[in-house]
């Protein structure tokens, strides 16, 4: 822990706003590996660093990297567009297992700068290849068998943007679009790979039809229910090359709902938090509201 505090005072000095540490996933080494250590000497989980005023890792997130990794079959490498400071990478990297490397790209400054302690401070810098840039002119030369990926919800004409950057160009189409991922992603999918991403549910045929244009085919869709009784939020996408799927009909599962009406997390959302360690199922930093206008 030590570490962290550290790096946060650095953070914080240089960038001059606050920075909270927030649990990413929980201690056990099970399905992550290297945990860290604690001053106790007992194994802990992997925290994030994020802008207290900034824009915060949310559930469409943690269930992105979930979806990924229920529907590919366990691999050792993946390729995160638009990575943020990290989440959905990292989730999907710990879930992965300890041999499993992370590769990511991401273009907005200080959202590349906190990537970075989040990596160095968790000890995984070398299982991680990051490269600050424009996903939409990534040339990597390889292929993955895992690609995700989550996108800006709106178009820059939906909403009143955000003067703050960072929220900026995660909510909003400033660099790209939901169909300049699928691009990306398809110029870097291995053949039988997958896919994975989350997209706002009343914008579901904008999100088929950029991922049909770029030459992919939506296998898997499930929506996401925030709360018993309110309608779907977003949507979780899995998608594989059109031409080894054929004219085989997508698969629209069951809706997966977050809480119950009470407000009490789901059997299902719980059995999502042990997965990534929480033994309690508690929240990921106590962060689950979705990226909103």
């Amino acid at each position: 822990m030590a570490r962290w505090l550290s790096e946060r005072q650095q953070l914080e000095s240089e960038l001059g706003e606050k920075i909270t540490l927030d649990a990413l996933t929980g201690p056990r080494g099970l399905a992550g590996g290297s945990a860290l250590m604690d001053d106790a000497g007992g194994a802990a989980g992997w925290l994030i660093a994020q802008r207290k005023a900034g824009h915060r890792h949310s559930i469409d997130d943690v269930l992105t990297a979930w979806y990924a990794l229920q529907v590919s079959p366990p691999v050792t490498e993946h390729l995160d567009l638009g990575t943020g400071i990290g989440t959905v990478g990292l989730l999907t990297l710990w879930g992965m297992g300890p041999v499993a490397r992370l590769t990511c790209v991401e273009a907005q400054e200080i959202s590349y700068r906190l990537l970075q302690s989040n990596l160095d401070a968790n000890g995984i810098r070398e299982r991680v290849d990051c490269s600050h840039g424009d996903l939409r002119e990534l040339a990597l030369g390889r292929k993955f068998p895992l690609v995700t990926g989550s996108p800006p919800y709106f178009p820059a004409n939906a909403g009143v943007v955000p003067q703050d950057s960072q929220k900026a160009h995660a909510r909003f189409e400033l660099r790209g679009d939901v169909s300049d991922y699928a691009k990306a992603a398809v110029k870097h999918l291995a053949p039988g790979g997958w896919f994975v991403l989350c997209f706002p549910f009343p914008q579901k045929q904008r999100a088929l039809d950029g991922i049909a244009a770029a030459g992919l085919a939506t296998v898997k869709l499930r929506d996401v229910v925030p709360r018993e009784s309110l309608p779907p939020l977003f949507s979780l996408y899995a998608c594989r090359h059109r031409d080894e799927v054929g004219d085989v009909a997508m698969e629209v599962e069951e809706p997966f709902t977050v809480r119950e009406q009470s407000g009490r997390l789901t059997a299902q959302m719980a059995a999502v938090r042990r997965g990534f360690g929480f033994e309690d199922g508690a929240a990921h930093g106590g962060h689950e509201a979705p990226r909103m206008a």
